[in-house]
């Protein structure tokens, strides 16, 4: 996949592809639906499939004080794009300029103009404009005077209720993984770097490694069952990762992220690291000794191998391609 990252007047961009258009922030299965029929009509066709997208997400120029928590970071998303098939990205500097740019001149300009598209397809809640007044009406009306088709995706539903990112916010934000994973076709997972960490876990004889995070949403505090997968390696790693501030060891401490990895020893500190979440064992809480800390995750370790004995695919990596 080539990315077109913020590209100027002057860069040469893909055209006569098939266009879609969104902010894909977890690049969930309603996402991957639309993106599909994107690429699927482009090979057809023997054209660029082309996803059109923006940085920094809208939300954070347009209500900075939302708090909004974003599921991928823009390296995450890119990544699930091609993976999803999309040839080319083309990724828009989005400032108050661009917000207040009104639906037709982006049209004209970004879409028609620069793109020249064969086709352009939109999930059905997606708006663009000033005002918001882009959709998938406003562009069927502009798109034969140029040569293109217009066409809406129907959203897609589990469990009854509509499939879209800020669902998946919520549902990881309660610690709900196993149902964020229906969501977004995949288990959740989170990307950083191994830190070094205060050997707390080595003490207790569960040796962790602490994560320095690249993402923003987090699930909830609390013990979770999940996978490692350092650097670019195939091989994923069966492990409990616990989310929150070590109330048994420390009094207010910082938010930390650290695994327990099974069967593993290594000198990990500086590597990139990828955690996966598959489900939550239990919440957080304080235990009234670090020894009765220690028999815990014992226990935790335990749950945790049964999750994966239950559960083979997950344990050779299977679940996450």
């Amino acid at each position: 996949m080539i990315v077109h990252r913020f590209p100027s007047a002057a860069d040469p961009l893909p055209r006569g592809g098939v266009v879609t258009i969104g902010n894909f922030d977890g690049v969930h299965r309603g996402h991957q639906m639309l993106l599909g029929d994107a690429v699927g009509r482009a090979r057809r066709l023997g054209v660029p499939a082309v996803a059109v997208t923006f940085e920094p997400h809208p939300e954070k120029v347009l209500r900075p004080g939302s708090g909004v928590r974003l599921v991928t970071t823009p390296e995450q998303r890119a990544q699930l794009l091609g993976r999803c098939g999309i040839t080319d990205l083309v990724v828009l500097r989005f400032d108050r300029d661009l917000a207040a740019t009104p639906a037709e001149s982006f049209a004209r300009e970004w879409l028609f103009g620069r793109l020249a598209p064969r086709e352009i397809r939109l999930g059905a809640n997606f708006r663009f404009g000033a005002n918001r007044v882009g959709d998938v009406a406003f562009l069927a009306a502009l798109a034969p005077a140029h040569g293109c088709e217009v066409h809406g995706a129907t959203p897609l539903s589990e469990g009854g209720e509509p499939i879209s990112t800020t669902r998946v916010r919520r549902v990881v934000a309660a610690g709900e993984l196993g149902l964020a994973a229906r969501l977004l076709g995949r288990p959740f997972h989170v990307d950083g770097v191994v830190g070094v960490g205060a050997r707390r876990g080595r003490q207790l004889g569960f040796p962790t490694l602490n994560v320095e995070l690249e993402n923003e949403l987090l699930p909830a505090a609390g013990v979770y069952v999940g996978a490692v997968q350092l650097d670019d390696e195939t091989a994923v790693r069966p492990a409990v990762t616990n989310v929150g501030v070590r109330p048994t060891l420390e009094v207010a401490g910082p938010l930390v992220v650290e695994s327990h990895v099974l069967d593993f020893a290594g000198d990990v500190y500086g590597r990139p690291v990828r955690l996966f979440f598959f489900d939550r064992l239990r919440d957080e809480r304080r235990f009234g000794s670090a020894g009765e800390l220690a028999t815990q995750i014992g226990r935790d370790v335990g749950a945790a191998r049964q999750w994966f004995a239950a559960r083979p695919t997950a344990r050779d990596g299977a679940v996450l391609r």
